[in-house]
């Protein structure tokens, strides 16, 4: 039985409203509200980062009075797991009782605000050591817990006004104007800060869900708020970080090449893994379980992926995540090899077979609710035996697609394709040297990639560009052979070809998926003839894997 996580229990709340509820609020007694732990930072928001340059311009521009933004809080009854430290400021842990206030925007200016007044730490080097130079109105650094010269104003103790007066009255000086104008500074420092104001508006109880686009919308980083920070947050504990343990999946993968992948693939097969499905409702079903089952199910998701890994490496050629056609494919791959770590050879046919025809198919454009659950239930009854196929909706293409697909590195088809030339093992058509698919694969560098028709000799026949660069005239060359073809029409270069290749010729053609009619085609400069000729082979060469 799956272990869930203990609901906390709590009192009767007050409704929460629903409608965005704005106020003016004083800065410092924001800071009190994260200090104390009244308003809360998810752990879907990004640690601190603000250097210490940026911590003293905020202080600067409160001192002066200028503007710098609102703060948006989300009253909510969601349970989520919150920081409770800011850099080495510590703060309280959430309360047992909800509502209570996220803060989704504003959290780099809060924590400055709140380590700049309420640290007491014992770290001289820490950035909440500040002080205010009454004699040249800026901030600075401390490098000491010494008490520093009275011109030197601790922000500290602007938290406590007994503290804080009692330093003013202590300023002595040589000179009276001296002593009364720093006096002044001082006291305009703490009014400056005590009487701060910014807005500040709280939506009401809404889902993670609602929630996540007017994140992504207000966000000032500009980061995205993603489905896995949510359930970072909803997950959290002191024993697992769904974050890092994704991370740490990925980084094991990196060293094959897969280390790019989504990390929402990974959660998909963790809310799999967990017994749960791939869709969004069910992704959120993992915050009911206890750490101990979480972590025990990140394990046999690596080891699923681990398999994957392989079996699309040492069995379908692919050197690099980048080039897996559609990235939920690796949803049903790590779900297939986590029922089925040892497939048989008719079981390793059926998930190839199944690979090539979801690609072709363009099954994973649009993936959505409905498919989950029914693909699911299919991979279920696939690896339970239940079934001997892997039973997914697939309509094909003709071969026309080969026409009318232009190779574009990240597109499913280009990469399709690339994955079937790859398996040709192809050869360089002037040296009939082998050429190392693995750089072509890797979607950052396609040098290898190169037009069967050169662009400059269709671009002087008016060929539309369109058409220049659909699949079917894509073949894989090296740079210094497609520099020596140059613009030259496909009857000259390829009589070339044809001299140095002997008897190897058909040999070198197939490899790039020629047959001898499109190179009739090409020899005769046909290049409707050619395409035509050449999208057939390729579909053949599919069609052979798919049915």
């Amino acid at each position: 039985m799956n272990t869930t996580r203990k609901q906390i229990a709590s009192g009767p709340t007050a409704p929460v409203p629903k409608d965005p509820q704005p106020t003016v609020d004083r800065i410092d007694e924001l800071a009190r509200r994260v200090l104390s732990g009244d308003i809360l930072l998810p752990k879907f928001q990004r640690e601190f980062v603000w250097n210490r340059s940026q911590i003293l311009e905020l202080l600067d521009s409160v001192n002066n009075n200028y503007p710098i933004g609102s703060v948006l809080l989300w009253q909510s009854r969601q349970e989520l797991r919150s920081e409770n430290c800011i850099a080495d400021l510590e703060i309280n842990l959430p309360k047992p009782d909800y509502p209570v206030n996220y803060l989704l925007d504003g959290q780099q200016r809060l924590s400055s605000i709140c380590g700049s007044l309420f640290w007491s730490g014992s770290d001289p080097k820490s950035q909440w050591n500040i002080a205010y130079n009454l004699r040249t109105r800026k901030f600075q650094h401390l490098d000491t817990l010494d008490s520093p010269p009275l011109h030197l104003m601790p922000t500290r103790l602007l938290n406590d006004s007994a503290d804080y007066f009692k330093r003013v009255s202590d300023i002595d000086s040589s000179s009276i104007a001296d002593k009364t104008d720093l006096q002044t500074a001082a006291k305009l420092l703490f009014s400056r800060i005590k009487d701060y104001k910014i807005a500040v508006v709280t939506l009401g109880d809404m889902s993670l869900n609602d929630v996540a686009p007017i994140f992504e919308r207000i966000n000032s980083t500009g980061t995205p708020l993603t489905i896995v920070d949510l359930m970072r947050a909803a997950t959290w504990s002191t024993e697992f970080d769904l974050l890092d343990t994704i991370d740490a999946i990925l980084d094991e993968l990196s060293d094959k090449g897969f280390g790019g992948i989504d990390r929402k693939v990974v959660l998909r097969s963790l809310s799999s893994a967990a017994g749960g499905g791939y869709s969004s409702s069910s992704i959120d079903s993992l915050r009911n379980y206890e750490a101990t089952r979480l972590i025990e199910v990140a394990q046999q998701v690596a080891d699923s992926f681990r398999r994957t890994i392989d079996f699309l490496v040492q069995q379908l050629k692919l050197p690099t995540d980048s080039a897996v056609p559609y990235a939920n494919q690796l949803v049903i791959l790590a779900d297939l090899f986590r029922g089925l770590p040892h497939p048989s050879a008719s079981q390793y046919t059926e998930i190839k077979r199944w690979f090539w025809s979801t690609s072709a198919g363009e099954y994973f454009s649009g993936w959505n609710t409905g498919q989950m659950s029914a693909d699911k239930q299919s991979v279920d009854d696939f690896v339970a035996g239940r079934s001997i196929g892997i039973s997914f909706p697939v309509v094909m293409p003709s071969a026309s697609i080969w026409l009318s697909r232009a190779f574009r590195r990240n597109t499913a088809y280009a990469k399709l394709f690339a994955i079937l030339l790859a398996d040709a093992e192809p050869r360089d058509l002037l040296t009939g040297n082998r050429i190392d698919v693995s750089p072509s694969l890797w979607w950052a560098n396609n040098r290898e990639f190169h037009h069967f028709f050169p662009q400059a000799y269709l671009r002087t026949r008016g060929t539309p560009v369109q058409q220049i660069n659909v699949l079917a005239n894509i073949i894989a060359l090296s740079s210094v052979s497609n520099r020596q073809i140059s613009h030259a029409a496909p009857s000259q270069y390829l009589a070339r070809i044809r001299d140095a290749a002997g008897s190897q010729l058909d040999a070198w053609l197939e490899s790039n998926l020629i047959s001898q009619d499109a190179y009739s085609a090409a020899m005769a400069d046909d290049y409707d003839g050619f395409l035509i000729s050449r999208a057939k082979t390729l579909h053949d060469k599919l069609s052979k894997y798919i049915y």
